[in-house]
């Protein structure tokens, strides 16, 4: 069984489905692709010990390496997980440290991009006690509780962000980009599969030599994979663990 994180952008969701083709024809495994709509869901599956591939959001990969015996394989080269802290175009407001106790928190259930937007509010005396969170099942309807004035501030995923259309962003108005560059999704294999980890791995970190695969990668918004060790994921999760205390 094999999942992706709920906040991949939308336009790749055929992507994943070649992509599952594509690692079913290469392995020869049986490998089944479920899409979860929401984290609690995908959280409960994880639980279930029902996954066995996983492409996982930072803030995921503390439990599923320490709780689950999962271990990473690759991540897309030249991506990493950044927030924006934006607002409607109109407000007032050019700082963070300008906003006020209060303010109306537009989020999703993506846990790192959360987080890291939590910590960016930090300079404006803000955190969970003090906002009130709107919590919205995609980046696009945050965009629209901005603009429709239902939402004071918006969390972002850098990516969603930049991927929405360019009259919704000319109404809106960035305060703040993260810069951490090291926080990232990575491709995970557990348990049941730990024998298969080096061919999985090999394969992919390949997958751009050919025609085809470098398709696939396309399908998904990436140019290459690239490998990822036991000690840099440690290093992300004490990263995460930290950012979180």
């Amino acid at each position: 069984m094999f999942t992706v994180s709920p906040d991949f952008p939308p336009d790749h969701i055929s992507g994943w489905y070649i992509f599952n083709t594509w690692l079913q024809k290469q392995t020869g495994e049986a490998i089944h692709l479920e899409m979860y709509n929401n984290f609690p869901t995908q959280r409960a599956a994880i639980d279930q010990d029902k996954i066995d591939l996983i492409y996982a959001n930072p803030f995921d990969a503390a439990m599923l390496v320490r709780e689950k015996g999962f271990s990473p394989l690759v991540r897309p080269v030249g991506v990493t997980d950044e927030a924006i802290i934006a607002v409607q175009a109109q407000n007032a407001v050019e700082d963070v440290a300008h906003l006020s106790p209060g303010i109306r928190v537009a989020v999703t259930e993506d846990p790192d991009v959360r987080l890291m937007g939590m910590i960016m509010l930090e300079p404006g005396d803000l955190d969970n006690s003090n906002v009130q969170a709107i919590v919205c099942d995609s980046y696009i309807l945050i965009a629209k509780q901005l603009l429709r004035g239902d939402a004071d501030v918006g969390i972002f995923l850098a990516e969603a962000y930049d991927n929405l259309s360019n009259i919704i962003k000319s109404q809106l108005k960035v305060l703040v980009r993260s810069q951490i560059s090291v926080v990232h999704h990575s491709l995970m294999i557990g348990p049941r599969l730990a024998d298969k980890k080096e061919v999985f791995q090999k394969l992919l970190v390949d997958m751009n030599n050919d025609e085809k695969g470098q398709g696939v990668l396309k399908s998904l918004g990436f140019d290459a994979w690239i490998r990822v060790d036991d000690e840099e994921m440690e290093f992300m999760i004490d990263l995460m663990d930290t950012l979180n205390t």
